[in-house]
């Protein structure tokens, strides 16, 4: 009995979530030409399951025939099977770019993994969430300013984010723990092990407090190649990413260029000069692409965490007198939610996202809006 033949007589759900594993192992496809793939052949079961589709894949835009042949080409869906096998027997959870449970944030990322795996207790859509990122090496200074700012964090509740390395990250992590945040560990490799090996136990805690995370299907070893595309994946689920300390190169820098270009919130703290652990610091803000920010209360008032008393309400009975149809609907949601992000508008309001952007900005002109960072808005 072949594989096809074999999966063929599974389970409807277990066929769907086979065919998704293994959209997201095919090789060389990306998630951009993935989310191509499905929006061309109608969902994911036909690229697998249809065979007219499958005789045409080498016309998506993107694949051409080596890709087309390597997605047909036999074994892919066993392995994708003994994935599977590998999730239900370890209870973690795999969210599909295409669900309601999928990490909004991250979904409006159009590089984003188009399958992701977790095993913890915490949710991937907390209310705020703060990416931590910083050199492998830091200095004692550096260890401890990443902790101030962790501990000066609590207040917000935010859950901590970063990817379980050496130096800033394991800080920010075991620090998050200890002030009683969640924290959330992006990592290079499959579910099925940790790296390094010496974080096993704070890897552990932070299932019970956080969970760890990772687009790579178990068996994935530890590569170089997957630190920048597990970066993505930090900024992404971030509202904000703050690098502590950092060389003239590195993975903090990657990662917040890669926030940077998601329109999210950038910070650095900066060094003296004769530091080369510092240079990266110094670099972003010297070039605009990062906030210059001393501490914790630095990073609340830019995103506008900090409590502020309450305004005695002013009625406005004429100020949006003149608003077009869609544009009161947009108003309306804002008015009842008091800050709201913009999948949720989107959402509420029944109106496109494109659509959407260029109404709030309109609106944001006239001075009926604001915009928020993450993408969020409230009434002026």
């Amino acid at each position: 009995m072949t594989a096809n033949v074999a999966i063929a007589t599974c389970p409807m759900e277990d066929r769907q979530l086979i065919h998704r594993i293994a959209l997201s192992m095919l090789k060389g496809i990306g998630p951009v030409n993935a989310r191509s793939l499905v929006a061309y052949c109608g969902g994911v079961d036909p690229i697998f399951t249809d065979r007219a589709v499958r005789r045409s894949l080498e016309k998506v835009p993107g694949i051409g025939k080596v890709l087309a042949a390597s997605i047909t080409a036999n074994g892919m869906l066993k392995e994708a099977e003994k994935e599977l096998a590998y999730v239900r027997k370890h209870k973690l959870r795999m969210l599909f770019y295409l669900d309601a449970d999928y990490p909004k944030r991250l979904r409006n990322c159009e590089d984003a993994p188009v399958l992701l795996y977790a095993r913890g207790n915490a949710g991937l859509d907390p209310p705020r969430s703060v990416a931590i990122v910083g050199t492998r090496t830091p200095t004692e200074a550096g260890k401890h300013l990443c902790e101030e700012l962790v501990e000066g964090l609590a207040t917000s509740g935010c859950t901590i984010i970063s990817g379980l390395a050496y130096g800033i990250d394991i800080v920010a992590h075991r620090t998050a723990l200890r002030s009683g945040l969640d924290t959330i560990g992006c990592v290079a490799h499959g579910l099925d092990r940790v790296y390094p090996g010496e974080h096993a136990a704070t890897a552990k805690e932070m299932c019970g407090q956080g969970a760890l995370v990772s687009e790579l299907p178990s068996g994935s070893t530890f590569a170089p190649g997957n630190f920048p595309a597990r970066n993505r994946v930090i900024a992404g689920l971030s509202d904000c990413t703050i690098v502590v300390e950092s060389g003239p190169k590195g993975g903090s820098l990657i990662t917040a260029d890669i926030a940077n270009s998601y329109d999210r919130e950038v910070m650095a703290f900066p060094g003296r000069p004769i530091d080369s652990r510092s240079a990266g610091c110094n670099r972003l803000i010297q070039q605009s692409r990062a906030h210059l920010v001393t501490c914790a209360e630095d990073v609340l008032k830019l995103m506008e965490w900090i409590p502020q008393p309450k305004k005695k309400e002013v009625v406005q009975s004429t100020l949006f007198t003149d608003l077009m149809p869609e544009e009161q609907r947009l108003v309306d949601v804002i008015r009842e939610q008091g800050k709201v992000d913009i999948d949720t508008l989107c959402f509420r309001s029944k109106i496109l996202p494109h659509k959407a952007a260029a109404l709030l900005l309109n609106l944001e002109f006239n001075g009926v809006v604001r915009s928020l960072p993450g993408k969020v808005y409230a009434l002026n």
